[in-house]
């Protein structure tokens, strides 16, 4: 039964014209036919027997993660994932374009920042009295390091060294015999090299004197020219004068400025070489251009080191005029063989000669050089002291086109002879309406060569002057232990064996004082190169550390509040009011509300309506300082400001009109680099 059905199948399958599956023999008939797919009667509809006709459909595909190439652009061109793709691309460029063009105003529109020798105070010390490391009783560089901390914590960034040359010290140091190393009673380059470090370490910045117009009689250079060695002949400036005995004809009537004639006669070369200063420190001749390079060379060689700037001193005597004319005298009725001292003649022929602002823009040029790196920028300033001229200091800032100094040092505060609110408005004034558009403006009140604030004006003035210093716009600067209030010495605490001739005074050169024990910390030696002031008991660093209403105290205080302040670190500065005792200037910056005034109190007891002076103020401030600091937070009657002789205040106040957009005060405004201040965006910027 079962062959039977077995046989009749295929005959079924023939008849419904199928195709008989033969295995592997091959239907050669089969092979050679052409089948006719057009033809409904050749190729019959077929069915499958026992099959769902669904189910031979293909099901749809859909995306899914991790889809291979191969699936995934199958969906690619579809409307709904390309317009997605795309939309997406526009937005992304849009936003880069946005970010791009937001980038560039910023830039465009954002104030030039600050550099570091704006940014913060500069702290001058003198090393021979800083800090002894070896109980020799001189300060040195090992010194310095040892009391970086002590600048720190004063929220300074910026330290100037005076000059550490290897020197005879005849002038302090300010006579190098070779500019290319250390004096011994300093350290060794070593040291130098290790301070350096230190002081890089601490994100701090060091400035160094560089003294172009002399050396020491003891320079290899002199040594050579007295000798007319080759090149060095003509390094300084000879002239032949005549010797009867132990007088000297010289040349002319040029007095140094230490008095007497600037010539001294050489036995060696038997010719006068000229000095500006001590008859040991010859001028160089900075016509030689080989002289020139010289100074160059040196400047480079202390870049290379890692020095972050010098301070040019004496470079208002760099030349002299060649036709060696007589200078004017002062008083024309003076018998001229009477002349010696340095005030008797006018110095028409002996400094600021044309050509010596060239030679000081070539050293800048070299500067520059080594400022191309960011954050490697080479501070440049110069003792521009013209202080009869101040159009004269005012060049040493350079031209629009030729830059020179970033500044001359500013002396006027210190060159004043009295202390009133109307000398120290006087002094400010005359330096910020001098100063060329877009230069950058800085106070000194003390210096190596000048009598502390203490022993000038008083101790009780000392903490109001560091406030002028610390709120006045500009680089404010000061010279070691005025932080504490130190003061000279007396003259006759200095022994003759300190005193090598008249050239020098040493009263503002005392050793600086760290604490209460045996020479004020100062040294673990038996004695100090000068002696300590009596008073530094009292007057020390570790004591007023502690003292809760101390100068060392409220120098810091002025320091940080100078640092966090924009209007007080960048702002403008308007000065409303000043008299014999007050002298009371605002600092603010546009955009921002918050203005800080100043009431700083340089005569007698004084009582002042300020409301009455700038009406618009509101009626109460808060003081934010004072040098009083019991006195500090409380609210004051603007009607009624009342300060002490000495006393300071710092007010804080809120005004939607400030005193620069005023009228009556536009003559008494300035702005060093000026910015305007976003609430919105919280950043500066330069289009107000």
């Amino acid at each position: 039964m079962v062959d039977e059905e077995a046989k009749s199948l295929p005959m079924e399958l023939s008849e419904k014209r199928g195709v008989e599956n033969n295995g592997f023999v091959q239907n050669e008939a089969f092979d050679d036919k052409e089948i006719d797919t057009s033809s409904q009667e050749e190729m019959p509809k077929m069915c499958i027997i026992g099959v769902n006709p669904a189910a031979t459909e293909e099901p749809a595909l859909e995306p899914y993660a991790g889809m291979p190439k191969e699936v995934l652009l199958k969906f690619s061109s579809q409307a709904r994932y390309r317009v997605t793709r795309e939309i997406l691309f526009w937005l992304i460029i849009t936003a880069a374009v946005m970010l791009v063009c937001a980038t560039i105003a910023i830039i465009a529109l954002s104030p030039k920042c600050l550099d570091w020798w704006q940014a913060s105070p500069i702290y001058q010390i003198y090393p021979r009295s800083f800090k002894d490391s070896d109980m020799d009783g001189n300060g040195d560089l090992k010194g310095i390091q040892e009391k970086l901390d002590h600048i720190m914590h004063l929220n300074i960034k910026t330290i100037w060294i005076t000059s550490f040359y290897k020197s005879p010290l005849k002038d302090l140091g300010y006579g190098a015999e070779d500019f290319y190393d250390i004096d011994p009673m300093f350290g060794s380059m070593s040291d130098f090299e290790n301070l350096l470090a230190a002081i890089h370490d601490r994100g701090l910045k060091v400035i160094m004197d560089l003294i172009p117009n002399h050396t020491s009689d003891k320079h290899r250079w002199f040594q050579l020219s007295r000798n007319r060695t080759g090149k060095y002949t003509d390094y300084y400036i000879w002239q032949d004068c005549l010797q009867a005995g132990t007088a000297v004809a010289a040349p002319n009537n040029w007095v140094s400025v230490y008095g007497n004639s600037s010539w001294q006669f050489d036995d060696v070369r038997k010719q006068c070489y000229f000095h500006q200063f001590g008859k040991e420190q010859p001028d160089l001749n900075f016509r030689n251009l080989a002289v020139q390079q010289e100074i160059h060379d040196i400047i480079k060689f202390w870049l290379g080191k890692g020095v972050d700037g010098f301070s040019f001193v004496a470079v208002k005597f760099l030349l002299e005029a060649t036709h060696l004319r007589n200078e004017p005298q002062v008083n024309k009725s003076q018998n001229s063989e009477s002349i010696t001292a340095y005030s008797e003649l006018y110095h028409d022929y002996t400094t600021t000669q044309v050509g010596m602002h060239d030679i000081i823009r070539s050293f800048r040029q070299t500067m520059d050089q080594y400022s191309r790196e960011p954050g490697r920028y080479r501070f440049m300033g110069s003792d521009g002291d013209e202080k009869e001229d101040i159009g004269a200091t005012m060049m040493y800032y350079g031209t629009t086109f030729v830059q020179e100094a970033d500044f001359p040092f500013n002396f006027y505060l210190i060159n004043m002879k009295t202390l009133s609110g109307n000398s120290i408005c006087e002094a400010v004034n005359l330096w910020m309406k001098n100063m060329p558009e877009g230069k950058w403006p800085n106070w000194a009140v003390g210096s190596p060569n000048t009598a502390r604030i203490s022993s000038r004006f008083g101790k009780k003035y000392v903490s109001v002057i560091n406030m002028l210093l610390l709120t006045l716009p500009g680089t404010p600067i000061t010279y070691y232990g005025e932080e504490i209030g130190m003061e000279n010495i007396e003259s006759e605490n200095v022994s003759e064996e300190y005193i090598n001739s008249d050239l020098v005074t040493f009263p503002e050169k005392s050793p600086m004082q760290w604490d209460g024990k045996v020479n004020a910390g100062f040294t673990a030696g038996n004695s100090s190169w000068l002696p300590v002031n009596p008073d530094y008991q009292s007057v020390n660093v570790e004591a007023q550390t502690t003292w809760s209403n101390s100068t060392l105290g409220l120098y810091r205080e002025l320091t940080l509040l100078r640092n966090n302040e924009l209007p007080i670190h960048r702002g403008w500065m308007c000065y409303i009011w000043n008299d014999s005792n007050v002298f009371v200037y605002v600092r603010e910056l546009d955009g921002l509300d918050r203005v800080f005034m100043m009431v700083l109190n340089f005569g007698q007891k004084s009582t002042i309506d300020l409301k009455a002076i700038v009406p618009s103020l509101p009626s109460e401030a808060v003081i934010r300082l004072s040098t009083n600091f019991s006195n500090t937070g409380k609210a004051v009657d603007t009607k009624i400001i009342k300060t002490e002789a000495g006393e300071g205040l710092v007010l804080e106040y809120k005004t939607e009109k400030p005193v620069h957009t005023m009228e009556d005060f536009q003559e008494n405004c300035f702005v060093a680099e000026k910015a305007c201040y976003s609430s919105a965006f919280n950043l500066l910027y330069v289009n107000c």
